[in-house]
């Protein structure tokens, strides 16, 4: 089970890592994702209004179907967070060796 932190860094990067293939909306990121991870509209909101907040997304709105959809398209400060984490990424990768070289079968 994943630390409820590292989840949570996760959920944010797999969110803008959706929006780098092309602008999207809730229930669509929410769609994409789940072969990865599981992700709820009270989870996802919260997150895509933060990303906002963070300069990493901006939201805009297009009519579809008569109503006013809410669609989310990522910056150039969210693409540069995308790009940060890759490379932190190869750190953990290296911290995830170490851990698993050191269990011991008992």
């Amino acid at each position: 089970m994943i630390n409820p932190q590292m989840k949570k860094g996760l959920l944010e990067v797999c969110i803008l890592s959706v929006l780098q293939r092309g602008d999207s909306y809730g229930y669509k990121i929410i769609k994409d994702l789940s072969n990865y991870i599981k992700l709820s509209e009270s989870t996802l909101y919260p997150i895509l209004r933060r990303l906002e907040a963070s300069g990493y997304l901006m939201v805009y709105t297009v009519e579809h179907n008569s109503r006013l959809r809410k669609m989310y398209k990522i910056t150039a400060m969210g693409t540069q967070q995308i790009k940060e984490f890759l490379i932190g990424w190869e750190e953990i990768e290296a911290i995830y060796q170490y851990i698993k070289e050191g269990i011991r079968d008992e």
